[in-house]
């Protein structure tokens, strides 16, 4: 608007005249996620409306018009996509990650490991000697001595290992759980402060698996597949070393089996890696539909589609199995190895030995106590493989978790500062200037975009589909940022403060008012929880809410239930009103905010807004012309620009857009019998049917 009132306005200037038999179908603006709308065309200039069609949706986009000075973008406006939803694949899987990685998750508990490790090998120990003690005993016994002395020290070992065994165990454990409480607690840290670019292009059920399933494999691997395998080495050369104690022969037999079957293993191992990384690619896909299924729960019942969700489900549930059989398959082909190896081991030194023995180079209690080593070795070879395999399913996990760990965060979003304005400070101006966005491989969604909204007042934004108004209230609350130009509340430009100062002065109601799982007083003090029971009153009194709490049998703790099913559309979208206004915001944001509301509680909320212009700067998003109305200043906004500034009566008087939106309105409230003008329309606050 101009310094003396009147409307800045563009006139058209390519000399195009309107097509009468031009459609009008709209599809609702939802930012970035909403379908790409198709490019401009001619428009009639009196357009009958359908009688499904909400009438401040009936008129097709006209020629975007240009300011002086700024080029006209030629880039055509995309056609329109497939907006149906469908789960994300599986594959391909992500990066497997490094034993570096893995490392990394158990450093912090090295101690703990240390220790257990230290009981690990006196375990092992008491094991080892215990071939000897058996040789000792089988001596005696044909010398004919006492055995009591070497039977007493066998069980001494016995029941040491057995302890040592079981106080280690429960030391694995305990660390265990402390590793995936600290990864689970890193992950929920930073998955819930991603940017909102990363969150609309993942699927929400593969990112929970990370946190669920992923790190459920990396408990086992960080401690006790390390333990394990160190154990295991550690373990198996003191084995060699007694067998070598008692006939390096049979114990070059030995190794000679082993390295055979160690070639082996090691060329399967990598293939389990492999295998759990898709397996839980999978089982990400699985949980991703099931978010998205659930999630819409009354959509699909409603379009009696719970047999194609039960199939798309099932073949998501069929891959994870199958990829899972995958690395089963390997897993259980590494142990059957490992345990072949011993089984053949033993045979052959089994031969060999009773031919030294034939042979009086070796005595019989001397072959017994070899072959006892070689049992032995059952133990850390089979700590070994199983150690070796669940790294393996560890490092599958790790490449999953390092991606989500390395997603970008908003990492200014925990900044500190007051949590409220001062109540003196006047409410602030908002200043576009050039605001210029384009979402990833799309059109430009914002050219240039300058206006400013004077602090205390209320500013609408009005225009068709993809005209770009969610799109401007997503960089308000910097969700996303411009590719060019400032956005400047008071004298602050918002891209110098903190993300978390810029949401602490602004309050946004989104189109879909979602509302927690929880109860009413949870989702009232979800953003200013220290609000006292006075203000809570107030609000729930402003947004005609407490006729709703009078009929609960518990009053604000009742349970609202997921995603507040258990409220009517208008009583959920009241509540996230309330909600806002409890923050005392300097700067009010409200996206369709009457879009569910019946007519008396649209004209409450019509004046509630007017209030509060006072103490803070209000702007709205609205299809119906009866929101707007009254507005200090209405922007139009079209393909990206701004159209025309001016008030309601400025606007119906000097743009054809506004006009004949304003005209589809009252013509869709009022029958045409009634001899009402498409002129008259202008003047008039008709709520949409």
């Amino acid at each position: 608007m101009t310094d003396n009132g009147t409307t800045e306005h563009r006139p058209p200037t390519d000399g195009r005249r309107p097509d009468p038999a031009q459609g009008t179908a709209h599809v609702q603006d939802h930012g970035p996620t909403a379908p790409k709308t198709p490019g401009p065309a001619p428009r009639a200039r009196h357009l009958a409306p359908s009688a499904d069609t909400p009438s401040a949706e009936r008129a097709d986009m006209p020629t975007p018009q240009r300011r002086p000075g700024t080029p006209t973008d030629t880039t055509p406006d995309p056609e329109p996509t497939d907006t149906t939803p469908k789960p994300e694949p599986a594959a391909p899987p992500p990066p497997t990650g490094s034993l570096a990685a893995l490392l990394g998750y158990a450093r912090p508990h090295w101690r703990v490991l240390l220790l257990s490790l230290v009981l690990t090998l006196l375990a092992s120990v008491s094991g080892l000697v215990q071939p000897k003690f058996a040789q000792a005993i089988l001596d005696r016994l044909d010398g004919g001595g006492s055995v009591v002395a070497p039977v007493a020290l066998l069980a001494v070992f016995l029941v040491a290992g057995a302890l040592l065994t079981g106080l280690n165990a429960w030391l694995q454990q305990r660390t265990s759980e402390r590793v995936v409480r600290e990864v689970r607690r890193g992950l929920v840290h930073r998955l819930i402060r991603l940017r909102v670019a990363e969150l609309d292009r993942r699927a929400p059920g593969d990112l929970i698996a990370r946190v669920t399933s992923d790190s459920t494999l990396l408990k086992s691997a960080a401690t006790e597949g390390l333990i394990m395998t160190v154990n295991g080495v550690l373990t198996f050369a003191g084995a060699l070393f007694m067998m070598a104690t008692l006939d390096a022969r049979l114990l070059g037999v030995t190794l000679l089996v082993l390295t055979t079957v160690g070639v082996v293993i090691t060329v399967i191992l990598p293939r389990i890696k492999a295998a759990v990384a898709r397996s839980q690619a999978s089982v990400g896909a699985v949980g991703a539909v099931l978010d998205r299924t659930l999630g819409a729960a009354r959509t699909v019942k409603a379009n009696g589609a719970e047999g194609r969700e039960t199939r798309t489900a099932e073949d998501a549930v069929d891959e994870a199995y199958a990829a899972g059989l995958v690395g089963a398959r390997y897993s259980a082909l590494v142990t059957m190895v490992g345990g072949a190896a011993i089984q053949t081991a033993f045979l052959v030194v089994l031969g060999v030995g009773g031919t030294f023995v034939a042979h009086h180079s070796m005595s019989v209690s001397e072959l017994i106590a070899f072959l006892l080593y070689v049992f032995f070795l059952a133990s850390p070879v089979s700590q070994l493989v199983g150690g070796a395999a669940q790294l393996q399913q560890g490092l599958g996990a790790v490449g999953r978790i390092q991606e989500a760990g390395a997603l970008p965060v908003e990492d200014d979003i925990d900044a500190t500062g007051p949590a409220h304005t001062p109540a003196h400070a006047a409410p602030p101006a908002v200043e576009l200037t050039g605001v210029e966005f384009t979402y990833p491989g799309r059109a430009p969604a914002l050219r240039g975009v300058s206006f400013t909204v004077p602090g205390g007042t209320r500013t609408a934004l009005v225009g068709l589909s993809g005209a770009g108004k969610t799109t401007l209230f997503s960089l308000l609350q910097r969700f996303y940022e411009p590719t060019a130009g400032t956005i400047r509340i008071g004298d602050q430009d918002i891209a110098a403060l903190p993300r978390a100062e810029v949401r602490r002065r602004i309050a946004y109601v989104e189109q879909d008012s979602p509302v927690m799982a929880g109860t009413l007083r949870e989702n009232l003090l979800y953003a200013a929880p220290s609000a006292t029971r006075e203000q809570l009153a107030e609000a729930l009194a402003v947004t005609r809410l407490d006729g709703l709490l009078a009929r609960l049998p518990q009053g604000l703790d009742t349970p609202v239930g997921p995603r507040g099913v258990t409220l009517s559309g208008g009583e959920r979208q009241r509540l996230a009103i309330a909600r806002a206004l409890l923050r005392r915001p300097q700067v009010l944001l409200l996206d369709e905010a009457t879009a569910q509301l019946d007519a008396r509680n649209e004209q409450a909320l019509g004046e509630l807004v007017a209030r509060t212009a006072g103490r803070c700067t209000v702007l709205l998003i609205a299809h119906r012309l009866s929101t707007v109305t009254d507005a200090d200043q209405i922007v139009v906004l079209e393909h990206g620009d701004v159209r025309a500034v001016g008030t309601h009566h400025s606007l119906v008087d000097d743009d054809d857009l506004y006009r004949e939106l304003a005209a589809t309105q009252l013509l869709a409230a009022e029958p045409a019998e009634h001899g009402v003008s498409a002129a008259s329309a202008g003047t008039s606050a008709v709520s949409a049917p």
